[in-house]
C-alpha cells in the first residue's frame, strides 16, 4: 500500500507538471504575440518576407524529412547519414553550376537559367542516389537482422565517415555557388517580398513531393514499398523482392534530398562539409512533429517548422522583449520537438505503426 502511494504521488506530480509546464508555453505564445502584434513595429511587408523565408526553407526540409521517413517506415531505423547525402547533393550542383558559370550560361536569361538549375538538380539527385545505395549496401545491408542499437551506430558512424571524407577532397572551406542573377530578382508583386529563388524552391518541393506520393501510393513498386513497410515476411511469401523494396526507397529518399541540397544551395549560396548536419537534424526533427514513418506527416512537419522557425523568434519572443530573438531560431525548432513529443508523442498526423518485426 505504502508503495502504491508513493507511485500515485509521483504520477501526480509529474502530471501537475507536465499541464504547468504546458499552460505557461502558452502563456509565452499567447502574451508575446499579443504583445508584438499590438505594437505595430513590423509591417506588413516584414511578415510576407518572414513567411515566404519560412515556406522555402520549410519546403526543403519536407524534402530531406521525406528520406528519413520512407526508411524508417520500411526499415525501423534513423538513416543519420542522410543528412551527408543532402550535402553531397550540395557539392555535386556545385560542380556543375560552377561548370555552368564558367561558359557565361547563368546569365543568358530566364531558359538558360532554368535549365541550369535542372541539370543541376538532376546531377545531384544521381549522385546522391549513388551515395546513399552505397552507404546501403555497405553500412545496412549486413546489419539488417540486427538488433536495433547495431545501424543505429553504424549509420553514425556513416555519416561522420562521408563528413570527413568529403573534409579530405574538397578541404574545410566554404564553396560560395555561383550567383544565378534572374534567382535574385524581386517576384513584381507589390505587396510581397518575394525572390524568384523562393517561387523555384518552393515550386520545385512542391512538385517533387507530389511526384512521391502519387510513386508511393498509384504505382507497383509504391505498393510493394508499403507492403513491405507493413510486413516483411509476409511480402516475401506474396512475391514481392523486398530487397529491391528497401534499395528503391533509399534510391527515392536520396534524390529528394540530392535536389533538396541544390535548393538549399541555391537559397543560401554555400556549401561546406558540415553544411548538412544541422538541416539534417532539423529535418529529422520534422519527420518526428510530422508522424514518423508518415509520408505526408513528413511534409506538412517540414513546412510547419519552416514557419515556426522563421516566423516564430519575432512572433513569440520579440514582444517580450528577449534580446536577439532572431538569434533563438535554433532553440525554437528543437524547443518545438520537446513540446509535440509532450503534448502529442506520435506526431501532428500520428506514428505509423505496424506490427513488423525488427
Amino acid at each position: 500500500m505504502r508503495t502504491s502511494a508513493v507511485d500515485r504521488i509521483t504520477e501526480f506530480a509529474i502530471a501537475a507538471f507536465l499541464w504547468s509546464f504546458r499552460i505557461a508555453v502558452v502563456l509565452v505564445v499567447v502574451v508575446g504575440s499579443y504583445l508584438t502584434l499590438s505594437s505595430g513595429k513590423y509591417s506588413w511587408e516584414t511578415w510576407s518576407s518572414l513567411i515566404v523565408s519560412g515556406l522555402s526553407t520549410g519546403s526543403i526540409y519536407a524534402l530531406i524529412a521525406l528520406g528519413y521517413t520512407m526508411v524508417y517506415g520500411i526499415l525501423r531505423m534513423i538513416n543519420f547519414a542522410h543528412g551527408e547525402i543532402f550535402m553531397g547533393g550540395a557539392f555535386a550542383g556545385y560542380f556543375v553550376a560552377t561548370l555552368f558559370a564558367s561558359a557565361g550560361f547563368l546569365d543568358q536569361g530566364p531558359l538558360p537559367a532554368l535549365f541550369a538549375v535542372a541539370v543541376m538538380i538532376l546531377v545531384a539527385a544521381a549522385f546522391s542516389t549513388g551515395l546513399a545505395l552505397l552507404v546501403e549496401r555497405i553500412a545496412y545491408r549486413p546489419l539488417r537482422n540486427a538488433p536495433r542499437l547495431v545501424p543505429l551506430i553504424s549509420a553514425i558512424g556513416a555519416s561522420f565517415f562521408l563528413q570527413y571524407t568529403f573534409r579530405g577532397f574538397f578541404g574545410s572551406g566554404i564553396y560560395v555557388y555561383p550567383d544565378v542573377s534572374v534567382l535574385g530578382q524581386q517576384v513584381p508583386i507589390e505587396f510581397l517580398r518575394l525572390r524568384w529563388v523562393d517561387v523555384l524552391v518552393v515550386v520545385s518541393a512542391v512538385a517533387m513531393m507530389t511526384g512521391l506520393y502519387l510513386f508511393v501510393m498509384r504505382t507497383r513498386m509504391g505498393t510493394a514499398i508499403r507492403a513491405v513497410s507493413e510486413d516483411k515476411s509476409t511480402a516475401e511469401l506474396m512475391g514481392i523482392d523486398v530487397n529491391r523494396a528497401i534499395v528503391t526507397t533509399f534510391a527515392v529518399g536520396a534524390a529528394m534530398a540530392g535536389a533538396a541540397g541544390v535548393l538549399y544551395a541555391l537559397l543560401f549560396r554555400q556549401v561546406f562539409f558540415f553544411s548538412g548536419f544541422i538541416p539534417g537534424i532539423k529535418a529529422f526533427t520534422a519527420a518526428v512533429l510530422g508522424g514518423i514513418g508518415n509520408v505526408p506527416g513528413a511534409m506538412l512537419g517540414g513546412l510547419f517548422l519552416g514557419q515556426v522557425e522563421s516566423v516564430g523568434p519575432t512572433l513569440f519572443l520579440d514582444g517580450l522583449n528577449v534580446p536577439s530573438p532572431n538569434q533563438l531560431k535554433d532553440v525554437i525548432a528543437f524547443t518545438l520537438l520537446v513540446l509535440v513529443l509532450v503534448f502529442r508523442p506520435s506526431g501532428i498526423l500520428g506514428e505509423r505503426v505496424t506490427g513488423q518485426r525488427a
